[in-house]
């Protein structure tokens, strides 16, 4: 059964890869504002399920329901355009562009959205101040150090005011002080904008972050908030 005011929603959801399968059966449901962590070991198939829910990967069968759209079997450009516009995403190595200044990576998501320059940097310039790192908006990917850089990419991926956030292991490449800051700081501007956040992590002091979390056990799922 779907929770009442779910944003985004998934059931049944299977998907293999040759004679693995990743997802069996797996479920999943997020409101807006929440912070939803999604736990299992290595090989669990927790990033098979946000790969998923974000459109990148089609599952072989299940239905995922987003803002009441259901998002099988919809066009790869329709698919791309979502998440464009509505959804975030957050990776554990930033995958920023080292080619660009860390302002305009920032701003990139919302050039290619349409945004004029001087528009898209400016909207930019607010996120890095909220996420602490104003002062490397000149400085390229390299030149800055790996919590400066994950905080980057938190303003990235928040700068087009997205529904959902998607945030696979976001501090598993820092310390545990940068990590626990770039949660702090991802979780506080996501809920302030009342967007929710798939967080994927194996570290219990990551998902301690989280409202709710889901076990991702051998492809299947399990609700640990709804679990008797």
């Amino acid at each position: 059964m779907t929770p009442a005011g779910s944003l985004l929603t998934a059931s049944g959801l299977r998907k293999t890869y040759g004679p693995t399968t990743a997802l069996d059966d797996a479920g999943f449901s997020i409101h807006p504002g929440e912070v939803v962590a999604v736990m299992g070991p290595s090989g669990s198939g927790k990033s098979t399920l946000l790969h998923c829910l974000a459109g990148i990967v089609r599952p072989d069968s299940g239905s995922i329901t987003y803002n009441g759209r259901e998002l099988v079997g919809l066009p790869d450009a329709a698919l791309s355009a979502l998440r464009r516009s509505e959804f975030g995403f957050v990776f554990q190595f930033g995958q920023l562009v080292p080619e660009l200044t860390c302002v305009e990576n920032v701003a990139l998501p919302l050039r290619l959205n349409g945004a004029k320059r001087k528009e898209a940097e400016a909207t930019a310039r607010t996120w890095m101040e909220r996420l602490e790192v104003e002062d490397v908006a000149a400085k390229r990917p390299g030149e800055v150090s790996g919590g400066q850089g994950q905080r980057v990419a938190v303003a990235r991926a928040l700068a087009t005011s997205p529904r959902v956030v998607f945030a696979d292991e976001p501090t598993g490449a820092l310390d545990s002080l940068n990590g626990e800051r770039v949660m702090e700081l991802l979780t506080d501007a996501a809920r302030s904008t009342n967007a929710a956040v798939v967080l994927v992590t194996h570290e219990t002091r990551v998902a301690a972050y989280s409202d709710r979390e889901i076990v991702v056990r051998d492809g299947r799922s399990r609700d640990m908030e709804r679990a008797i």
